[in-house]
Protein backbone atom coordinates (compact mmCIF):
# COMPACT_ATOMS: atom_id res chain seq x y z
CA UNK A 1 0.00 0.00 0.00
CA UNK A 2 0.92 4.04 -1.04
CA UNK A 3 0.66 5.97 1.80
CA UNK A 4 -0.26 9.55 -0.17
CA UNK A 5 0.68 12.92 0.40
CA UNK A 6 -1.26 16.15 -0.41
CA UNK A 7 -0.42 17.65 -3.84
CA UNK A 8 1.02 14.06 -5.05
CA UNK A 9 0.29 12.67 -8.14
CA UNK A 10 0.74 9.30 -9.95
CA UNK A 11 -0.10 7.25 -12.84
CA UNK A 12 -3.13 5.23 -12.15
CA UNK A 13 -1.36 2.36 -13.58
CA UNK A 14 0.96 2.52 -10.20
CA UNK A 15 -1.98 1.93 -8.31
CA UNK A 16 -4.33 -0.22 -10.01
CA UNK A 17 -1.74 -2.10 -12.41
CA UNK A 18 -4.98 -4.61 -13.34
CA UNK A 19 -6.70 -1.49 -14.96
CA UNK A 20 -10.42 -2.04 -15.49
CA UNK A 21 -13.07 -2.07 -12.08
CA UNK A 22 -12.01 -0.71 -9.06
CA UNK A 23 -12.99 1.07 -5.80
CA UNK A 24 -12.62 4.20 -4.05
CA UNK A 25 -13.22 3.98 -0.32
CA UNK A 26 -14.09 6.85 2.25
CA UNK A 27 -14.76 7.50 5.63
CA UNK A 28 -13.73 10.15 8.41
CA UNK A 29 -13.84 10.23 12.41
CA UNK A 30 -15.10 13.21 14.76
CA UNK A 31 -17.52 14.74 11.99
CA UNK A 32 -20.33 13.47 10.43
CA UNK A 33 -19.18 14.49 6.16
CA UNK A 34 -21.23 13.71 3.00
CA UNK A 35 -18.91 12.21 0.36
CA UNK A 36 -19.28 12.29 -3.12
CA UNK A 37 -18.13 12.44 -6.42
CA UNK A 38 -18.10 15.46 -9.08
CA UNK A 39 -17.05 14.31 -12.96
CA UNK A 40 -16.16 17.15 -14.23
CA UNK A 41 -15.24 18.50 -18.02
CA UNK A 42 -12.09 19.80 -19.59
CA UNK A 43 -13.08 23.44 -18.38
CA UNK A 44 -13.71 21.94 -14.61
CA UNK A 45 -17.06 21.71 -14.95
CA UNK A 46 -20.17 20.23 -14.15
CA UNK A 47 -21.53 20.47 -17.51
CA UNK A 48 -23.67 17.59 -16.94
CA UNK A 49 -25.39 17.51 -13.39
CA UNK A 50 -26.37 14.18 -14.01
CA UNK A 51 -22.46 12.97 -13.35
CA UNK A 52 -22.62 14.63 -9.72
CA UNK A 53 -22.53 10.60 -7.58
CA UNK A 54 -23.97 10.91 -4.58
CA UNK A 55 -26.21 9.56 -1.83
CA UNK A 56 -29.29 11.40 -3.82
CA UNK A 57 -28.09 10.30 -7.25
CA UNK A 58 -26.42 6.88 -6.49
CA UNK A 59 -24.70 6.33 -10.38
CA UNK A 60 -23.49 7.88 -13.56
CA UNK A 61 -25.80 7.61 -16.52
CA UNK A 62 -22.79 5.63 -17.89
CA UNK A 63 -22.31 3.27 -14.72
CA UNK A 64 -18.64 4.38 -15.02
CA UNK A 65 -19.26 5.71 -11.36
CA UNK A 66 -21.45 4.44 -8.92
CA UNK A 67 -22.12 4.27 -4.75
CA UNK A 68 -21.54 0.91 -3.45
CA UNK A 69 -20.91 -0.60 0.01
CA UNK A 70 -16.98 -1.16 1.11
CA UNK A 71 -16.03 -2.77 4.55
CA UNK A 72 -15.07 -0.55 7.20
CA UNK A 73 -15.65 2.66 5.26
CA UNK A 74 -18.42 5.12 5.29
CA UNK A 75 -19.15 5.52 1.71
CA UNK A 76 -17.85 3.48 -1.51
CA UNK A 77 -17.93 4.76 -5.07
CA UNK A 78 -17.03 1.52 -8.02
CA UNK A 79 -15.16 2.85 -10.84
CA UNK A 80 -14.98 1.57 -14.29
CA UNK A 81 -13.02 4.35 -16.06
CA UNK A 82 -13.52 2.94 -19.65
CA UNK A 83 -17.41 3.62 -19.25
CA UNK A 84 -17.04 7.45 -19.02
CA UNK A 85 -17.60 9.45 -22.23
CA UNK A 86 -14.90 11.40 -23.32
CA UNK A 87 -16.20 14.42 -22.80
CA UNK A 88 -15.41 13.64 -18.81
CA UNK A 89 -11.84 14.58 -17.69
CA UNK A 90 -11.63 14.33 -14.16
CA UNK A 91 -13.63 12.83 -11.53
CA UNK A 92 -13.00 14.66 -7.97
CA UNK A 93 -13.84 13.17 -4.73
CA UNK A 94 -15.02 15.67 -2.11
CA UNK A 95 -16.15 15.62 1.71
CA UNK A 96 -18.50 18.39 2.98
CA UNK A 97 -19.66 18.73 6.40
CA UNK A 98 -23.29 17.45 7.64
CA UNK A 99 -23.99 20.17 10.24
CA UNK A 100 -22.34 22.70 12.16
CA UNK A 101 -19.22 23.50 12.80
CA UNK A 102 -15.71 23.27 10.58
CA UNK A 103 -13.13 20.63 9.68
CA UNK A 104 -11.01 21.55 12.13
CA UNK A 105 -12.96 19.44 14.72
CA UNK A 106 -12.25 16.99 12.61
CA UNK A 107 -10.33 13.76 14.20
CA UNK A 108 -9.69 11.70 10.71
CA UNK A 109 -10.25 10.90 7.24
CA UNK A 110 -9.03 8.95 4.56
CA UNK A 111 -9.65 8.67 0.64
CA UNK A 112 -8.49 4.91 -0.46
CA UNK A 113 -8.27 3.01 -3.55
CA UNK A 114 -8.81 -0.49 -3.52
CA UNK A 115 -8.09 -2.93 -6.55
CA UNK A 116 -9.71 -6.25 -6.37
CA UNK A 117 -9.55 -6.74 -1.93
CA UNK A 118 -6.19 -4.96 -1.94
CA UNK A 119 -5.82 -1.15 -0.53
CA UNK A 120 -3.09 0.27 -2.72
CA UNK A 121 -3.31 3.49 -2.03
CA UNK A 122 -4.37 5.77 1.19
CA UNK A 123 -4.84 9.43 1.31
CA UNK A 124 -5.27 10.90 5.00
CA UNK A 125 -6.52 13.47 6.63
CA UNK A 126 -7.32 15.18 9.94
CA UNK A 127 -8.60 18.37 11.74
CA UNK A 128 -5.28 20.02 11.78
CA UNK A 129 -5.45 20.63 7.95
CA UNK A 130 -8.18 23.15 8.52
CA UNK A 131 -9.38 26.04 9.84
CA UNK A 132 -12.74 27.17 8.88
CA UNK A 133 -13.08 25.05 5.86
CA UNK A 134 -16.33 23.23 5.65
CA UNK A 135 -15.88 21.22 2.69
CA UNK A 136 -12.76 19.75 0.86
CA UNK A 137 -11.72 18.30 -2.71
CA UNK A 138 -9.89 14.92 -1.35
CA UNK A 139 -8.09 13.96 -4.37
CA UNK A 140 -9.08 13.77 -8.03
CA UNK A 141 -8.52 10.98 -10.96
CA UNK A 142 -7.78 12.73 -14.34
CA UNK A 143 -6.57 12.15 -18.00
CA UNK A 144 -3.15 13.73 -19.03
CA UNK A 145 -1.64 12.59 -22.61
CA UNK A 146 -4.23 9.98 -22.99
CA UNK A 147 -3.48 8.30 -19.46
CA UNK A 148 -5.72 8.58 -16.36
CA UNK A 149 -3.48 10.01 -12.99
CA UNK A 150 -4.65 10.45 -9.54
CA UNK A 151 -3.61 13.21 -7.48
CA UNK A 152 -4.20 14.00 -3.58
CA UNK A 153 -5.76 17.32 -3.47
CA UNK A 154 -7.04 18.39 0.12
CA UNK A 155 -8.12 21.58 -0.89
CA UNK A 156 -10.33 23.05 1.40
CA UNK A 157 -13.91 25.25 0.73
CA UNK A 158 -15.49 27.38 3.63
CA UNK A 159 -19.26 27.48 2.00
CA UNK A 160 -19.45 23.84 2.20
CA UNK A 161 -21.36 21.64 -0.33
CA UNK A 162 -22.95 25.03 -1.61
CA UNK A 163 -19.65 26.31 -2.53
CA UNK A 164 -18.35 23.25 -3.88
CA UNK A 165 -21.13 22.57 -6.32
CA UNK A 166 -21.10 26.72 -7.44
CA UNK A 167 -17.22 25.79 -7.73
CA UNK A 168 -18.05 23.48 -10.49
CA UNK A 169 -20.59 25.41 -12.31
CA UNK A 170 -23.75 23.63 -11.17
CA UNK A 171 -26.54 25.37 -9.54
CA UNK A 172 -27.87 25.36 -6.03
CA UNK A 173 -31.27 24.78 -4.95
CA UNK A 174 -32.76 27.55 -2.21
CA UNK A 175 -32.51 25.95 1.28
CA UNK A 176 -35.85 25.11 2.61
CA UNK A 177 -37.09 26.81 5.97
CA UNK A 178 -37.80 23.48 7.60
CA UNK A 179 -35.46 22.39 10.11
CA UNK A 180 -35.64 18.59 8.43
CA UNK A 181 -34.61 19.32 5.11
CA UNK A 182 -31.73 17.48 3.44
CA UNK A 183 -28.66 19.61 2.42
CA UNK A 184 -29.30 21.56 -0.71
CA UNK A 185 -29.32 19.61 -4.05
CA UNK A 186 -28.68 20.39 -7.20
CA UNK A 187 -31.60 22.27 -8.52
CA UNK A 188 -33.81 20.34 -11.81
CA UNK A 189 -35.85 23.77 -11.24
CA UNK A 190 -33.85 25.98 -13.01
CA UNK A 191 -33.66 24.20 -16.13
CA UNK A 192 -37.05 23.07 -16.76
CA UNK A 193 -37.80 26.93 -16.32
CA UNK A 194 -35.06 27.17 -19.28
CA UNK A 195 -35.23 24.50 -21.45
CA UNK A 196 -38.87 23.55 -21.59
CA UNK A 197 -41.36 26.25 -19.51
CA UNK A 198 -44.42 24.64 -20.86
CA UNK A 199 -43.31 21.53 -18.23
CA UNK A 200 -43.11 23.60 -15.13
CA UNK A 201 -46.70 22.67 -13.73
CA UNK A 202 -46.70 19.25 -15.04
CA UNK A 203 -43.42 18.74 -12.88
CA UNK A 204 -45.36 20.51 -10.09
CA UNK A 205 -48.35 18.40 -9.99
CA UNK A 206 -46.17 15.44 -10.24
CA UNK A 207 -44.16 16.68 -7.26
CA UNK A 208 -48.09 17.18 -5.42
CA UNK A 209 -48.92 13.68 -6.08
CA UNK A 210 -45.48 12.24 -5.31
CA UNK A 211 -45.92 13.98 -2.18
CA UNK A 212 -49.13 12.46 -0.93
CA UNK A 213 -48.07 8.84 -1.38
CA UNK A 214 -44.62 9.96 0.90
CA UNK A 215 -42.18 9.30 -1.94
CA UNK A 216 -41.40 13.44 -2.86
CA UNK A 217 -37.42 11.99 -2.15
CA UNK A 218 -37.51 8.77 -3.92
CA UNK A 219 -35.24 8.27 -6.75
CA UNK A 220 -35.69 5.93 -9.61
CA UNK A 221 -34.95 5.46 -13.29
CA UNK A 222 -38.19 6.07 -15.59
CA UNK A 223 -38.69 4.37 -18.90
CA UNK A 224 -41.56 5.29 -21.50
CA UNK A 225 -42.13 2.10 -23.96
CA UNK A 226 -44.69 2.70 -26.26
CA UNK A 227 -46.54 0.50 -29.04
CA UNK A 228 -45.90 1.82 -32.54
CA UNK A 229 -48.35 -0.91 -34.06
CA UNK A 230 -50.37 0.81 -37.05
CA UNK A 231 -53.58 1.30 -35.16
CA UNK A 232 -51.65 3.75 -33.12
CA UNK A 233 -51.41 5.95 -36.21
CA UNK A 234 -54.30 8.57 -35.22
CA UNK A 235 -52.98 8.75 -31.65
CA UNK A 236 -49.41 9.72 -32.99
CA UNK A 237 -51.50 12.28 -35.72
CA UNK A 238 -53.48 14.19 -33.25
CA UNK A 239 -50.51 14.94 -30.95
CA UNK A 240 -52.06 12.37 -28.17
CA UNK A 241 -48.47 10.47 -27.15
CA UNK A 242 -46.65 13.69 -27.73
CA UNK A 243 -48.25 15.21 -25.02
CA UNK A 244 -48.73 11.89 -22.88
CA UNK A 245 -44.75 11.53 -23.47
CA UNK A 246 -44.11 14.87 -21.85
CA UNK A 247 -46.36 14.45 -18.74
CA UNK A 248 -43.98 11.30 -18.09
CA UNK A 249 -41.00 13.32 -18.81
CA UNK A 250 -42.30 15.49 -15.80
CA UNK A 251 -42.77 12.65 -13.43
CA UNK A 252 -39.47 11.54 -14.84
CA UNK A 253 -37.72 15.27 -13.53
CA UNK A 254 -39.17 14.38 -9.97
CA UNK A 255 -38.22 10.69 -9.65
CA UNK A 256 -34.04 11.07 -11.62
CA UNK A 257 -33.22 14.60 -11.47
CA UNK A 258 -31.58 14.42 -14.56
CA UNK A 259 -34.22 16.11 -16.95
CA UNK A 260 -34.47 12.68 -19.25
CA UNK A 261 -36.37 9.26 -19.67
CA UNK A 262 -35.31 6.44 -21.56
CA UNK A 263 -37.56 5.44 -24.46
CA UNK A 264 -38.75 2.48 -25.91
CA UNK A 265 -40.82 1.48 -28.98
CA UNK A 266 -42.21 -1.46 -30.35
CA UNK A 267 -44.16 -3.16 -32.57
CA UNK A 268 -42.75 -6.30 -34.77
CA UNK A 269 -39.54 -5.29 -33.58
CA UNK A 270 -37.82 -3.25 -30.72
CA UNK A 271 -36.10 0.15 -31.39
CA UNK A 272 -34.50 2.14 -28.47
CA UNK A 273 -33.99 6.17 -30.00
CA UNK A 274 -32.35 8.62 -27.52
CA UNK A 275 -33.98 9.41 -24.36
CA UNK A 276 -36.75 12.10 -24.34
CA UNK A 277 -35.30 15.36 -22.33
CA UNK A 278 -35.91 19.03 -21.25
CA UNK A 279 -33.55 19.77 -24.60
CA UNK A 280 -35.60 17.64 -27.21
CA UNK A 281 -38.80 17.38 -25.80
CA UNK A 282 -40.70 19.15 -28.63
CA UNK A 283 -41.36 17.58 -31.15
CA UNK A 284 -39.83 14.32 -30.14
CA UNK A 285 -42.43 12.00 -31.06
CA UNK A 286 -42.34 13.07 -34.36
CA UNK A 287 -38.60 12.79 -34.75
CA UNK A 288 -38.53 9.21 -33.45
CA UNK A 289 -41.12 7.74 -36.04
CA UNK A 290 -39.84 9.61 -38.81
CA UNK A 291 -37.18 7.19 -37.85
CA UNK A 292 -39.04 4.38 -36.77
CA UNK A 293 -41.96 4.76 -38.81
CA UNK A 294 -45.33 2.47 -37.97
CA UNK A 295 -45.20 -0.85 -38.31
CA UNK A 296 -47.43 -4.24 -37.92
CA UNK A 297 -47.56 -6.98 -35.41
CA UNK A 298 -47.67 -6.14 -31.51
CA UNK A 299 -44.93 -8.35 -29.03
CA UNK A 300 -44.99 -6.93 -25.64
CA UNK A 301 -42.77 -10.30 -24.58
CA UNK A 302 -39.76 -8.45 -26.76
CA UNK A 303 -39.62 -5.25 -25.54
CA UNK A 304 -39.81 -6.38 -21.97
CA UNK A 305 -36.83 -8.21 -22.74
CA UNK A 306 -35.14 -5.51 -24.19
CA UNK A 307 -35.95 -3.57 -21.77
CA UNK A 308 -34.90 -5.82 -18.73
CA UNK A 309 -31.38 -6.05 -21.32
CA UNK A 310 -30.98 -2.73 -21.17
CA UNK A 311 -31.51 -2.34 -17.19
CA UNK A 312 -29.81 -5.87 -16.02
CA UNK A 313 -27.31 -6.46 -18.90
CA UNK A 314 -26.35 -9.68 -16.49
CA UNK A 315 -28.99 -12.12 -17.54
CA UNK A 316 -29.77 -10.43 -21.16
CA UNK A 317 -33.27 -10.33 -20.13
CA UNK A 318 -33.64 -14.12 -19.62
CA UNK A 319 -34.36 -16.17 -16.45
CA UNK A 320 -33.72 -14.72 -12.95
CA UNK A 321 -34.10 -17.22 -10.51
CA UNK A 322 -33.09 -15.31 -7.34
CA UNK A 323 -33.34 -11.24 -6.44
CA UNK A 324 -31.40 -8.96 -7.39
CA UNK A 325 -30.54 -5.57 -5.58
CA UNK A 326 -30.22 -2.30 -6.55
CA UNK A 327 -29.95 1.03 -4.87
CA UNK A 328 -31.94 2.47 -7.53
CA UNK A 329 -35.42 1.11 -9.00
CA UNK A 330 -36.99 1.07 -12.27
CA UNK A 331 -40.71 2.50 -13.29
CA UNK A 332 -41.37 1.31 -16.52
CA UNK A 333 -44.75 3.20 -18.34
CA UNK A 334 -45.91 0.63 -20.80
CA UNK A 335 -48.35 1.89 -23.46
CA UNK A 336 -50.29 -0.42 -25.70
CA UNK A 337 -53.78 -0.29 -28.08
CA UNK A 338 -54.10 -3.56 -28.99
CA UNK A 339 -53.17 -7.22 -27.36
CA UNK A 340 -49.41 -9.03 -28.31
CA UNK A 341 -48.79 -12.36 -30.38
CA UNK A 342 -46.61 -13.26 -27.70
CA UNK A 343 -48.06 -14.11 -24.58
CA UNK A 344 -46.29 -16.75 -23.62
CA UNK A 345 -43.10 -14.98 -23.47
CA UNK A 346 -44.64 -11.68 -21.90
CA UNK A 347 -45.44 -13.57 -18.96
CA UNK A 348 -42.02 -15.16 -18.62
CA UNK A 349 -40.84 -11.53 -18.47
CA UNK A 350 -43.41 -10.67 -15.98
CA UNK A 351 -42.35 -13.80 -14.03
CA UNK A 352 -38.60 -13.18 -14.60
CA UNK A 353 -38.35 -9.58 -13.69
CA UNK A 354 -40.43 -10.00 -10.53
CA UNK A 355 -37.10 -10.65 -9.17
CA UNK A 356 -35.39 -7.54 -10.12
CA UNK A 357 -36.59 -3.86 -8.90
CA UNK A 358 -38.53 -2.92 -12.00
CA UNK A 359 -42.05 -1.96 -12.06
CA UNK A 360 -44.71 -2.17 -15.08
CA UNK A 361 -47.45 0.31 -15.62
CA UNK A 362 -49.30 -0.85 -18.25
CA UNK A 363 -51.87 1.51 -20.06
CA UNK A 364 -53.85 0.25 -22.40
CA UNK A 365 -55.77 2.88 -24.55
CA UNK A 366 -59.09 1.68 -25.29
CA UNK A 367 -62.48 -0.15 -23.59
CA UNK A 368 -61.72 -1.26 -20.00
CA UNK A 369 -63.06 -2.58 -16.84
CA UNK A 370 -62.10 -1.03 -13.21
CA UNK A 371 -58.41 -1.76 -12.11
CA UNK A 372 -57.63 -2.61 -8.88
CA UNK A 373 -57.74 1.34 -8.43
CA UNK A 374 -61.36 1.46 -8.34
CA UNK A 375 -61.02 4.69 -10.43
CA UNK A 376 -61.46 4.11 -14.26
CA UNK A 377 -65.02 3.71 -15.80
CA UNK A 378 -66.27 0.30 -16.87
CA UNK A 379 -67.65 -1.79 -19.84
CA UNK A 380 -69.23 -5.10 -20.54
CA UNK A 381 -66.33 -6.20 -22.60
CA UNK A 382 -62.68 -5.65 -22.20
CA UNK A 383 -60.53 -5.06 -25.25
CA UNK A 384 -57.43 -5.95 -22.80
CA UNK A 385 -57.98 -9.40 -21.02
CA UNK A 386 -54.59 -10.35 -21.17
CA UNK A 387 -53.48 -7.06 -19.42
CA UNK A 388 -55.60 -7.86 -16.79
CA UNK A 389 -54.86 -11.17 -16.23
CA UNK A 390 -50.74 -9.94 -16.19
CA UNK A 391 -51.95 -7.98 -13.38
CA UNK A 392 -53.08 -10.95 -11.52
CA UNK A 393 -50.05 -13.12 -12.47
CA UNK A 394 -49.70 -16.17 -10.30
CA UNK A 395 -45.58 -17.28 -10.14
CA UNK A 396 -44.10 -13.95 -9.32
CA UNK A 397 -41.57 -13.66 -6.36
CA UNK A 398 -43.65 -9.70 -5.94
CA UNK A 399 -46.66 -8.06 -7.66
CA UNK A 400 -44.78 -6.25 -9.72
CA UNK A 401 -47.43 -4.53 -12.31
CA UNK A 402 -50.24 -2.95 -12.47
CA UNK A 403 -53.28 -1.89 -15.20
CA UNK A 404 -55.38 1.03 -16.43
CA UNK A 405 -57.34 1.29 -19.39
CA UNK A 406 -58.41 4.79 -20.84
CA UNK A 407 -60.44 5.94 -23.53
CA UNK A 408 -57.64 8.07 -24.59
CA UNK A 409 -54.37 9.67 -23.24
CA UNK A 410 -55.56 12.67 -22.74
CA UNK A 411 -58.69 11.13 -20.92
CA UNK A 412 -57.56 11.89 -17.13
CA UNK A 413 -56.55 15.31 -16.20
CA UNK A 414 -52.53 15.53 -14.75
CA UNK A 415 -53.25 15.16 -11.61
CA UNK A 416 -55.67 12.19 -12.09
CA UNK A 417 -53.50 11.41 -14.10
CA UNK A 418 -50.13 11.04 -11.95
CA UNK A 419 -52.82 10.00 -9.00
CA UNK A 420 -53.24 6.37 -11.06
CA UNK A 421 -49.64 6.01 -11.87
CA UNK A 422 -48.80 5.96 -8.10
CA UNK A 423 -51.70 3.67 -7.35
CA UNK A 424 -49.51 0.42 -7.12
CA UNK A 425 -45.98 1.31 -6.94
CA UNK A 426 -45.69 2.42 -3.64
CA UNK A 427 -46.76 -0.81 -2.18
CA UNK A 428 -44.76 -2.37 -4.70
CA UNK A 429 -41.76 -0.44 -2.91
CA UNK A 430 -42.07 -2.11 0.53
CA UNK A 431 -42.37 -5.34 -1.17
CA UNK A 432 -39.10 -5.04 -3.40
CA UNK A 433 -37.19 -3.92 0.05
CA UNK A 434 -39.07 -6.80 2.17
CA UNK A 435 -37.89 -9.37 -0.51
CA UNK A 436 -34.16 -7.89 -0.81
CA UNK A 437 -34.62 -5.99 -4.17
CA UNK A 438 -34.22 -2.53 -2.83
CA UNK A 439 -32.05 -1.60 -0.02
Amino acid sequence: MSALAKGQRLKLADLVPGGGQFRVGLAARGLSLDFACFGLDADGKLSDERYMVFFNQPVSPCGGVELCATPGDAVGFTLQLERLPASLDRLVFTASLDGDGSLAGLETGYLRIIDGEAETGRYTFAGKDFNAERAVMLGEFYRKEGNWRFAANGQGFNGGLDALVRHFGGAVAEPSPLPSAPPARISLDKRVEKEAPHLVNLVKQAAVCLEKVGLSAHRAKVCLCLDISGSMGELYRKGLVQSFAERILALGCRFDDDGEIDVFLFGEKVHQPPPLGLGNCRGYIDDVLHQYPLEGDTRYGRAMEAIRKFYFPDTAGGERKYPFKSDLPVYVMFVTDGSTNDKSVTEKQLRWSSHEPIFWQFMGIGKGRKSKSKKLFSFADSDFPFLESLDELSGRLVDNANFFAVSSPDEHPDSGLYDLLMTEYPGWIGLARKNGLLP
